[in-house]
C-alpha cells in the first residue's frame, strides 16, 4: 500500500462513515492524495480487480443527502 503525503499508512476509513459523500471523499483525498475516490450507491455491484490507489465509497440516500453507509478501504 503507497503511503500518504505525511507518511502514514491507511487502510481504512472509518471516520467519514454517515458523512456526506462529498466531505468523505475530501477527507481521503487530504489522508492518500493519489486516491482516485469512486462512489459507489450501496448494494451495486463492483469489479473484484484490486488496484491499491483506488478507494471506494459505498453511498445511499439518508433523508435526500447522499451519505456514507461502509467503511471505505483501498483495493
Amino acid at each position: 500500500m503507497s503511503s500518504t503525503g505525511n507518511g502514514c499508512k491507511k487502510a481504512s476509513w472509518p471516520e467519514v462513515v454517515g458523512l456526506p459523500a462529498d466531505e468523505a471523499k475530501a477527507v481521503i483525498l487530504k489522508d492518500k492524495p493519489d486516491a482516485d475516490v469512486i462512489l459507489v450507491p450501496f448494494g451495486m455491484g463492483v469489479q473484484q480487480d484490486l488496484r491499491l490507489n483506488r478507494v471506494r465509497v459505498f453511498v445511499g440516500t439518508i433523508a435526500s443527502v447522499v451519505t456514507v453507509v461502509l467503511t471505505p478501504q483501498p483495493g
